[in-house]
Formats: structure tokens, sequence, C-alpha cells
């Protein structure tokens, strides 16, 4: 049987540099302190599914979208005579058509999703100007974008079953080694490259690569540089961070919500068994600064999800909210027990930026265990 070339170097290159792009988004996702590098994967994605679809128009022969078949007749043909098929597919068959397309499709739509998220709840990268009072209506993408993102590895399996069976079924036609070395077992016009596609696959790849490096080696770069701003409490408010500080981690007061203020300046003379107690005029100006700047009033996802989940809105322990106890549940007890932590309070300990009012997940600090 003649041996064609089907895939070229190009075509090659994407499909594992997209097989190597999703394993390192999806491994950095577990983590929230990683989430500049799951953007940073995503983002290099974004430029490789770029390339894609425009590789899908101007590419060679068995790249593009008008080889692939989405005939309906053809694909019940194909599937009905999968052990003999009666006709002879070079490039994508129908099932395979369809379900390359859906990944492409479905992957472009996750990072969409996945930077909508990003720049709507986080306040950072490309979109965040989306970071507006609508925020609180919006923080379905995050949840879009993980459905989007199950859908994906359900196409990637079924892509990865289709292969295996063709193993099994057309041993011959070499389809698995093609993507390794382009070529499969099959009569066929041999794939080339003009000019024109040459400068196309380097431009596209290549700037998906530049894409990553520069997300890696330029700190705040616009891909995932935060639009929240820092607050300086010894400048903006001297009082409360003198008082509040001199003896626990300066809490920001969009943590918590006007009620829990109202609560915790009530009985300063208990203050978790310590008296706190101020001067009147003290106690006034840092209540009423509290109350100014509460979670009600903050657009800040830390203060949107303390609201979305506190039910009793006069808690004044942050480490007895649900919001807190839901996203520090896998930490376990000896974490909290380390030399340098001491007490689930101190969130200092391992958010860097807190007593600057925000939490950012990059500034999360890997906390250290006691041996």
């Amino acid at each position: 049987m003649k041996r064609v070339y089907v895939w070229t170097v190009p075509t090659r290159l994407f499909h594992w540099l997209f097989v190597a792009f999703i394993l390192a988004a999806w491994i950095s996702a577990d983590e929230e302190r990683w989430l500049s590098i799951h953007v940073a994967f995503g983002s290099a994605l974004a430029g490789l599914l770029i390339f894609r679809f425009v590789w899908g128009m101007v590419g060679p022969k068995y790249s593009r979208f008008s080889d692939f078949n989405f005939k309906i007749s053809e694909l019940k043909e194909y599937l009905v005579g999968i052990l003999h098929p009666s006709r002879v597919y070079v490039g994508h068959n129908p099932a395979a058509s369809y379900v390359m397309i859906a990944m492409l499709l479905t992957a472009g739509l996750a990072i969409v999703s996945g930077f909508l998220a990003y720049g709507i709840q986080e306040n950072r990268g490309i979109l965040a100007f989306l970071h507006t009072e609508a925020f609180r209506e919006m923080d379905i993408f995050k949840e879009i974008h993980e459905l989007l993102v199950n859908a994906l590895w359900v196409f990637i399996a079924a892509h990865v079953v289709g292969v295996i069976m063709d193993r099994f079924l057309h041993s011959s036609e070499a389809t698995l080694t093609s993507i390794l070395n382009g070529y499969k077992n099959k009569e066929g016009d041999n794939a080339a490259l003009s000019l024109l596609q040459k400068i196309v696959a380097v431009v596209g790849i290549g700037g998906s690569i530049g894409i990553l490096l520069y997300a890696f080696s330029i700190p705040n770069n616009p891909l995932i540089l935060s639009h929240t701003p820092k607050v300086d409490y010894k400048k903006e408010h001297p009082l409360l961070a003198n008082e509040c500080a001199s003896c626990h981690t300066l809490y920001p007061p969009t943590l918590l919500p006007r009620q829990s203020w109202v609560k915790l300046m009530g009985d300063l003379s208990n203050h978790f068994g310590d008296d706190a107690s101020l001067e009147p005029a003290d106690h006034r100006a840092i209540l009423a600064y509290l109350l100014e700047h509460s979670a009600e009033g903050s657009k800040q996802e830390m203060s949107v999800k303390m609201m979305q989940t506190l039910e009793n809105r006069d808690i004044i322990a942050i480490t007895q909210t649900p919001f807190w106890k839901r996203t520090h549940r896998h930490i376990p007890v000896e974490a909290f027990q380390s030399d340098l932590v001491k007490s689930r309070a101190n969130c200092k300990a391992c958010h860097s930026d807190v007593e600057q009012g925000v939490i950012e997940d990059n500034a999360i600090k890997p906390i250290a265990m006691k041996g």
C-alpha cells in the first residue's frame, strides 16, 4: 500500500503543544496560588487555537476544515461499517471530524470563559475592566468554565478511544504513529507546505510559545496583572493601623459586613478574651471607617464570596464564617499549629498582602509544617 504524507510538521507541533498546554493548565488549576501559571498556559492555548483556526483555512490539504467530513449520512455509514469501511479517508474520517471540531470549539469557549472569570471575579488580566458592580450577578462564568473544561475532557477521551480503536481495527493504516512521523499507509496526495503556510506556522506556533515565555518572564504583565489597588492603612487611617495591628493581623474592613463590625466594636472590653477598649473619639473614628469600607460596598472576590455565604451577618470571627471554612477545609490542622502560623487567625502567615487590603491567589505562601 502506498505511504502518504498527511500531517505536516506544524500540524504535529500543534497537536503535541495542545496536549502539553492542556495538561499544564489542568495541573496548575489544582492550587489557588498557581492561578497565574494556569492563566499563562491558558493564554498560550488561546494563541495556539487562533493559529489552528487560521491553519484550518490556509493550511495544507488534510489540515483544512474543508477536508473535514461533516455529512451525517457518511458518519452513519462510517460507524455502521467501522470494521470494514467502504470509503477511504486519508485525513479525518467523519467521526474524527466531529470530535476534532468539538474539541477545538470547546477549548476556545473554555478559554474565553476562563478569561471572563479571571477578569470579573479576580479583577485581573485583560478583561478586568468587566469587574464592575454587576460582578455579583456574573459569578456563573467560573462554573461555565469548569463545565466546558469537563466537556473538553470528554471529547479528548473520545478522541483517544477513537485512535485506540483505529489502532486495533485498522492497524495497517498506521494512524496512531502518523501524528509522530506524519505518514499513513494509504493512497493519496502528499501534503506539502507553501511559503505562506510556513510563515503562518512560524508566526502562529512561535507566537503561542512566545506568549507563554512572556507570561512567565515579565512580572505583573497585562495577562495576569491585578487591578485591585492595595491600601496603605498607615497612611490612609493611621489610628486603625496602630490600634488594630499592634496585637494581631490588620484585617481589612472589606472582610466582614457592617453588622459584624458593629458587634465587634460594641464589646471591645471582651475582645476575644482581651480588653481592647478605646477612647470614645478613637472608637467612633475606627468604627466609622470600618462601616464605610465593609464587605457590602466592596467588589473584591473575598468580600462578595463572604457576603454570599454569610447567613449570620453578625459573626465577628473571620475563621468562623462559612467562606473561611470552605476555602481552608483542605488545610490540615498541623499547618495552623506550625511554628510559622500558630493560629487560624494569623492570616498574614500565608496571605502576604492581607494587611494591604487584598488577598491575591498568587500571593499565598506555602506553609512550613512542624517536623
